[in-house]
């Protein structure tokens, strides 16, 4: 996934920047809910219609939010609750930006674009949804095409360069297709099984 791939490449200045943060005194639950809150003035941005903002400060809320989990390793500081915090952060965080664009189309008459920041939005809580159920049932699940990463770079481009509806038009569909390239993953790790008959 592209998401691996940068995580990988990008290492080294995300712990240094992490370890900066350490010394400041943040910790790593702070620094998520930071990152949530950065995405309040995002949806206030869209909500006015001001897309090629609204971009830039999509990828800086989201430079935040990949720091996190850099501090709480670089520190030592890990935790199941960090974990779960960042987690419900990041569903927060996506929720909070759609619904600037919701309501930017809502007053501005784009009831295509209504329906696929639905659809996007139901797509995202699945591909979230699913990974969650797998763990449930011992399934490690963090297969798929699109992740948060890409969700957040699509978003962010496509608001940039002023082609929303073409990136709602891709996450309504690529959120979606993630959904059930993860739902095939477990079936096909848990062999297939039958449920017996009640």
């Amino acid at each position: 996934m592209l998401s691996d791939w940068v995580r990988n490449w990008t290492y080294g200045v995300r712990a240094s920047a992490a370890r900066m943060l350490g010394r400041l005194g943040v910790s790593p639950n702070a620094l998520t809910v930071f990152g949530y809150l950065l995405n309040l003035p995002v949806m206030c941005v869209l909500a006015t219609g001001h897309m090629q903002l609204g971009g830039i400060l999509v990828a800086v809320a989201g430079l935040f939010d990949s720091l996190d989990g850099a501090l709480a390793r670089e520190m030592g500081q890990g935790s199941v609750f960090g974990a779960f915090l960042d987690s419900v952060a990041d569903r927060f965080s996506e929720g909070t930006v759609f619904l600037g664009l919701f309501l930017w189309y809502l007053r501005n008459g784009g009831q295509l674009e209504l329906v696929l920041i639905y659809a996007a939005i139901f797509g995202s809580l699945m591909v979230s949804y699913a990974r969650a159920r797998a763990q449930g049932v011992g399934v490690e699940c963090k297969e798929g095409l699109f992740t948060r990463f890409e969700r957040v770079i699509l978003l962010a481009i496509g608001l940039m360069v002023q082609q929303v509806r073409l990136a709602l038009w891709a996450m309504a569909i690529l959120t979606n297709v993630t959904a059930i390239q993860r739902i095939y993953h477990v079936w096909r790790v848990t062999g297939r099984e039958k449920q017996p008959k009640s």
